[in-house]
């Protein structure tokens, strides 16, 4: 998808978003720009956002599901899933570091990773296709951040901005799904050294495996679905922690392990 064509309004929102992370200064809400709760715009500013990024030499490594989380709804004021790309630049290594200023409005949440072994190609698929094509799990981190002023977001502006999308960590250990209960995990998310959230995995839409079947039903409706090697983040298990930093935070998910990840200080910028 080339700006040429496009309505002058998805054009504009994707330049606002492109800007705000190139200066690191927040924009406004993209959400005038549209029609009261216009998804099909708002993806349409995010798939225009991605193929620049992959013009720009920046590869796809699979996809992130939002919004799974009843806490973490409740904290955006939405009602529903959405899903972003993750490229591989995004990637932090387990127990790095995320350079000061390199995102404009961190937080963080801890979920489920699964890396796939199998295309999802069919719409109709069921959750033993799913379970069928993932490899492994592995214990996740997701940084999340907003190119918008203030978190002030709708379903609108988080889907146009990549679904908030910012940097995310995988733990280094993989486990096949017939070692672990998704469902049942349970995980603790602490903040140097303090305990700021917990969850479990029915609190991903009811389980990491629905949310994964969500997000392959919905892509290979759209013509772009999930394929071998995608790393999926299935959803926070429990509210994010805003990070600050200095900060450390390191999530533990039973059956899985535990994954970390540190925020520079700050004038530790590169």
């Amino acid at each position: 998808m080339s700006a040429a064509g496009l309505p002058p309004e998805v054009v504009k929102a994707a330049d606002a978003l492109a800007e705000a992370a190139r200066t690191g200064v927040p924009c406004p809400p993209v959400r005038t720009l549209f029609a009261p709760d216009d998804v099909a715009a708002a993806y349409a500013v995010q798939r225009l956002a991605v193929e620049r990024a992959v013009a720009a030499g920046r590869r796809v490594v699979g996809r992130k599901i939002g919004l799974t989380s009843p806490a973490v709804q409740r904290q955006l004021g939405v009602g529903q899933p959405d899903f972003g790309a993750l490229t591989a630049d995004m990637a932090v290594p387990d127990g790095g570091s995320v350079p000061a200023g390199r995102l404009l409005q961190p937080k963080v949440e801890a979920e489920v990773a699964l890396v796939l072994g199998a295309d999802l190609p069919h719409a109709a698929c069921t959750v033993a296709d799913v379970i069928r094509a993932v490899d492994f799990a592995l214990p996740a981190l997701e940084i999340v951040d907003s190119r918008i002023a203030g978190w002030d977001i709708t379903i609108t502006d988080t889907v146009a901005d990549n679904a908030s999308s910012g940097l995310f960590v995988l733990g280094g250990t993989p486990v096949p799904l017939t070692a672990v209960d998704l469902r049942a995990v349970r995980m603790t998310l602490t903040q140097d050294g303090r305990e700021v959230s917990r969850g479990s995995g029915a609190d991903c839409l009811g389980g990491p495996l629905n949310a994964a079947l969500w997000l392959a039903t919905t892509l290979a409706a759209m013509g772009d679905p999930l394929r071998a090697g995608d790393v999926v983040l299935t959803g926070a298990l429990g509210p994010m922690a805003v990070a600050a930093p200095g900060d450390s935070f390191e999530a533990h998910i039973t059956g899985l392990g535990s994954v970390r990840v540190g925020f520079a200080p700050e004038g530790d910028a590169q």
